[in-house]
């Protein structure tokens, strides 16, 4: 396994502590991107799921970063903070059309993430993936769904997801269920137990052991320590491209994080 087949990064790359600690004192705040992208392999956008951007802001992050690198986004809020469900096919359709086809090919998974008290409902959920395009301005789409109530973790909704190539998004937060499944041909994982008094938010050791699952679902296995909610937990043999952010629980030492997880897959920790 290459570190090619996973890609790791952080949740934006604006963020006051970072300066000094991973940005390089004075470093201009307008180079912040351009110099993300050259230590990570992927960042997530979050200013997405709380505003429209333009087709000119995303061709501009694209320029911005180099070739191989790719964004993924959070998907509008307006789309998932609802009661029904059923009634999110304009609000999808906005956000796939609002100008993400300006990434090209560094555009990433839409992560569409929903509230904690959301609970699992078939059809109410079918409904919503049905409103999920498979591509835009002939560009390709690949979706997440990050749920965080315990219904969820139910096989229904791992046969759900697996039928229509949508991941299901491997939360490492002990307030959310970790359902892990893999149910696309990707694997989307947001690993948020960090905390900035350890100097990589996660300890080496558990650095060492996301390296050895992320490598497992990229190699088309599955992580021997932990557990599927059905039975099948994913189609042998079959590769994947994988996905890694640190995101919120020590979030100052985030960056530092995932450059200590692509080292860990670079030296073959798995």
């Amino acid at each position: 396994m290459t570190l090619g087949a996973v890609r790791v990064g952080v949740g934006g790359w604006t963020f006051e502590p970072w300066r000094g600690a991973f940005y390089p004192q004075g470093l201009k705040h307008a180079d912040e991107l351009a110099f993300a992208s050259r230590r990570l392999t992927a960042l997530e956008i979050n200013a997405t799921y709380y505003s429209r951007q333009s087709p000119k802001t995303f061709a501009s992050w694209a320029a911005q970063t180099p070739e191989g690198f790719v964004f993924t986004l959070k998907g509008g809020r307006a789309c998932t903070n609802r009661k029904v469900l059923a009634e999110a096919g304009e609000s999808v359709r906005r956000f796939v059309e609002q100008g993400i086809d300006a990434l090209g090919d560094k555009l990433g998974p839409i992560l569409w993430q929903f509230m904690h008290f959301k609970r699992f409902d078939r059809d109410e959920f079918a409904a919503f993936v049905d409103f999920l395009p498979p591509s835009v301005s002939g560009l390709k789409l690949r979706h997440c769904l990050e749920v965080r109530h315990r219904t969820f973790a139910d096989p229904a909704f791992v046969e759900l997801c697996r039928q229509r190539n949508i991941a299901i998004c491997l939360s490492d937060e002990e307030r959310w269920p970790l359902i892990a499944d893999a149910t696309a041909d990707f694997t989307y994982a947001r690993l948020q137990r960090g905390v900035d008094e350890v100097p990589t938010a996660y300890e080496p050791a558990e650095i060492r052991a996301w390296a050895k699952r992320l490598s497992a679902y990229a190699s088309g296995g599955f992580p021997d320590d932990l557990k599927p909610v059905a039975e099948a937990a994913a189609p042998a043999g079959r590769r994947r491209e994988v996905f890694a952010f640190f995101i919120s629980g020590g979030k100052a030492r985030a960056p530092m994080a995932a450059e200590a997880l692509i080292s860990a897959l670079q030296q073959g920790a798995a």
